[in-house]
């Protein structure tokens, strides 16, 4: 019995692994590893927003609002860096220096220290001096903005006669090939008098830039009102630096939402995995089983094997071919993580610590393969009862339905780090079973309900290959209309 099983699981895998699309879609995951970081350095889009300061007011103001532009760039670099440091564990490079430190934020006396100290370059060297190629790989973020040089035209120009002057910056000819200006900050001869400065923009403008503005802005009116009123100018400036020092404390890399959202990203991606490959497999398997009987092949497979072989080899076939696909993206997955640099492997890597454990590792295998086989032997029956494929849609559509959009809406709960009644009820119902576990063994599953759920699967997958058998035997040499509700129940029953 065994060997014959094998024998018709092999043919299934055969016929399968025969087609285009087998390998198209086996090759869908290498090809998006290979071309993602190359396609979105070739197609990327900076968003680097250009500004032009017009201080007519001194120039004191415009040197403010650089400072602030300034030292925010710096700090996400040294955030970024902070964090490659401690990914890496290349603390050794410098273990005193700020961004060796386990911090998540750093104030501005930090950044000022950073930058004092010789900025991304200096560290970049240390590190280098004990890793090179790590050294190398890092790559700062992208800064927000970049200031641009103010002609003498548009810095003289009067109220009257600017908005003339900005019009070919703001928007030029499109035959002359400049890039607009995003923002130009007009800073009046009046200011501290008068609280007005003009701001253009190309567009909705961020938020973060006019909260910047108003910071800076706010700073400069303070003191020029100190001096306005006989505070000395050293008192009046000192007054405008006075502010609270806020210190931050926030979970290390890796810990708190953080940490959520990082040991989620494997057991997702797995239950995505088991979802997408369960579609593409089961429509080969369907579209196989209504060849063989269109075909009149099913008569002379049975004469070598019986019902039940047939059954259970198909399924372990298609189980094979999809646990194939699914090593083949592991792999491939690794590979990235581990064999090269960029913005993949420092996904992967972290999101591959929480589940390296034999108890991780065991707990996905096996409900992957319970979930493989619980809706194999759905996509088989309902082969067998189709006559064609369209015949077939009859039945597919609403069991993909009634899959398809509560795992949806288990993702989007599972993401938002939400649990509730919902995630807790997929998980005892066996039909959604196994993509509940297996989404939440990132967010935290007690132990207890990972073994109780996972026995009722294997109780409902037992019931289900009893009941849907009796299906599958009644109908392989069976024709014409397609079985009402009242017939299929007939045909659970022992005998039916």
């Amino acid at each position: 019995m065994i060997q014959h099983i094998l024998l018709v699981a092999a043919r299934e895998f055969r016929q399968i692994a025969a087609t285009r699309s087998f390998w198209l879609t086996l090759l869908i995951v290498p090809l998006a590893l290979a071309i993602g970081p190359l396609a979105s350095r070739i197609t990327g889009r900076s968003n680097v927003e250009t500004v032009m300061l017009v201080d007519q007011a001194g120039g004191g103001t415009a040197a403010a609002i650089r400072q602030r532009i300034e030292t925010d760039e710096q700090r996400y670099v040294l955030i970024a860096l902070s964090r490659f440091v401690k990914r890496r564990d290349l603390q050794r490079a410098a273990p005193d220096a700020i961004w060796a430190r386990n911090a998540r934020w750093f104030s501005d006396a930090d950044v000022q220290a950073f930058t004092a100290s010789g900025g991304q370059k200096a560290a970049l060297a240390k590190i280098a001096a004990v890793a090179p190629d790590d050294a190398k790989s890092f790559e700062a973020p992208e800064p927000d903005y970049r200031i641009v040089d103010t002609p003498a035209a548009v810095a003289k120009a009067s109220p009257t006669t600017i908005d003339a002057q900005l019009e070919p910056l703001l928007r030029p000819a499109d035959k002359s090939g400049r890039k607009p200006i995003d923002y130009v900050l007009l800073i009046p001869r009046d200011f501290g008098t008068s609280p007005v400065v003009r701001l253009w923009a190309n567009g909705q403008p961020r938020a973060s830039f006019v909260t910047t503005l108003q910071s800076v802005l706010t700073g400069e009116l303070r003191t020029r009102f100190l001096q306005a009123n006989a505070v000395a100018p050293t008192i009046a400036t000192a007054a405008n630096g006075v502010f609270p020092a806020i210190s931050v404390t926030t979970p290390p890399e890796g810990s708190g939402r953080e940490r959520v959202v990082i040991r989620s990203i494997l057991p997702l991606a797995v239950a995505y995995i088991l979802m997408m490959s369960l579609v593409l497999s089961g429509g080969w398997m369907l579209q196989g089983a209504i060849e063989e009987r269109s075909n009149k092949l099913i008569e002379t497979v049975l004469a070598c094997v019986t019902p039940n072989e047939l059954m259970y080899g198909k399924l372990v076939g298609t189980v094979a071919i999809g646990l194939a696909m699914v090593v083949t993206w592991v792999a491939c997955g690794l590979f990235a993580a581990y064999a090269t640099q960029g913005a993949i492997a420092e996904l992967i890597k972290p999101a591959l610590e929480p589940v390296s454990s034999f108890t991780s590792i065991a707990t996905i295998i096996f409900f992957f393969v319970a979930g493989y086989v619980m809706v194999s032997m759905i996509f088989l029956v309902i082969g067998v009862m189709s006559e064609s494929m369209r015949d077939a849609q009859g039945f597919l559509t609403p069991v993909m339905l009634a899959i398809v959009v509560p795992f949806t809406i288990l993702l989007q709960a599972i993401l938002a780090g939400k649990g509730g009644v919902l995630v807790e009820a997929m998980t005892w119902i066996p039909l959604y079973t196994p993509f509940a576990v297996l989404a939440r063994l990132g967010s935290g599953i007690p132990t207890w309900q990972v073994f109780a759920s996972g026995a009722v699967l294997v109780v409902f997958i037992i019931v289900e290959i009893i009941l849907l058998g009796r299906i599958f035997r009644a109908n392989l040499l069976g024709g014409g209309a397609r079985p009402s509700l009242k017939a299929l129940m007939g045909m659970m029953r022992p005998g039916g």
